[in-house]
């Protein structure tokens, strides 16, 4: 299975996921400890401005697929890859779930157009 070490790695497998993307999807990438790629799951596609994400039932996935770290990636089909207050919140909600579950959050990558915004590498994962 392929690995993730870099933020830039999961870039690569994810960007592939949104091209000519119209609306907005949520996957995720469940990782085991080596930080190998157990699976890619689309958990959630939404309208033009946004999509729900259950944190629960991707926890709940996590937890069956004995996952130990999380990549979690979503598009902005408007082309700007700035994360909104509302990717923050559901960033900070996995963050705190997976402290109780012992599940690390590695990534949230936002995907826009060619351009990505990657929580991890601007340091806004460890706050």
């Amino acid at each position: 299975a392929k690995q993730i070490k870099k933020p830039s790695d999961a870039v690569g497998i994810l960007l592939p996921m949104f091209v000519d993307a119209v609306v907005e999807s949520f996957y995720v990438i469940f990782l085991n400890r080596a930080n190998r790629i157990l699976r890619l799951e689309c958990v959630s596609i939404g309208g033009m401005a946004g999509t729900v994400v259950d944190v629960r039932l991707v926890y709940k996935r996590a937890l069956e697929l004995r996952a130990t770290g999380l990549v979690m990636s979503h598009n902005h089909p408007s082309g700007n890859d700035r994360p909104s207050e509302a990717d923050d919140r559901l960033t900070e909600q996995f963050i705190k779930a997976g402290k109780l579950l012992d599940i690390s959050i590695i990534d949230h990558v936002i995907i826009a157009g060619h351009l990505h915004y990657s929580y991890a590498e601007e340091g806004m994962l460890t706050r």
